[in-house]
């Protein structure tokens, strides 16, 4: 027929009624949901709709589901790694099949992480400084690999240091990402020491609280990469 829409399944529309609860907040975290057979009731639907749809959720992370006598289905606690994983899947879907390249990664990186160095100067503490530091690399003698891993660990120290967990969930699934081994090979002599220099001139404008100095070495770096990979 012409025009018409096809109902989603009784699980999946459950399961947005649920989900709209806890994103709203009507659910707070480590509240119990309402047991199976009240949800039956309530919903009007069978049993088996009913575990179809908290086997969703809980998929999502939205609730643990525990047995037992004391068990049930809670609300799920705001976990930032997973919500960063279920991320980086989207950005690597996006990758993948969307058109999305280097360009937009590169662009989106400056929008995020130029402000993030200022912000990361003006609120770091010693620790914070400590695990900046802590993600640096010998461009002389350590592998690619190994340069890759503490590139993306540095960054997500810088936004860390922010203070605002928001920064940390965003930038981390961009070095998650996957575009294609391309991006790293033919790579110009140089350019892990001037990585490098770029990351300890970063580090310098933490700890010396420069907020000025911090977003313009952050915006440097990436005009560097990005005239290197394009």
């Amino acid at each position: 027929m012409t025009g018409s829409t096809v109902r989603p399944p009784a699980y999946q529309l459950l399961a947005d009624e649920l989900r709209a609860d806890i994103t709203s907040g009507r659910l707070q975290p480590g509240e119990r949901l309402p047991p199976e057979p009240e949800l039956c009731v309530k919903t009007g639907v069978s049993r088996s709709t009913v575990r179809e749809a908290l086997r969703l959720l809980a998929s999502q992370h939205l609730i643990v589901t525990t047995r037992g006598v004391t068990g049930g289905s809670f609300v799920a606690h705001p976990d930032a790694e997973q919500l960063a994983e279920a991320m980086t899947t989207g950005f690597t879907l996006l990758t993948n099949s969307a058109g999305v390249g280097l360009t937009d990664l590169l662009e989106l990186r400056r929008a995020l992480e130029v402000p993030a160095a200022g912000l990361a100067a003006l609120r770091r503490d010693d620790d914070q400084l400590a695990e900046v530091r802590g993600a640096f690399f010998d461009p002389a003698v350590d592998d690619l690999e190994t340069m890759l891993a503490a590139h993306a660990a540095f960054h997500m120290a810088v936004a860390k240091a922010t203070m605002n967990p928001l920064f940390e969930l965003v930038v981390r699934p961009l070095y998650h990402a996957k575009f294609g081994e391309d991006v790293t090979e033919n790579l110009p002599p140089g350019y892990w020491r001037q990585i490098d220099a770029d990351h300890r001139l970063i580090l310098d404008c933490l700890v010396m609280r420069d907020a000025e100095s911090a977003t313009r070495a952050a915006a440097q770096h990436l005009d560097y990469i990005s005239a290197v990979l394009h």
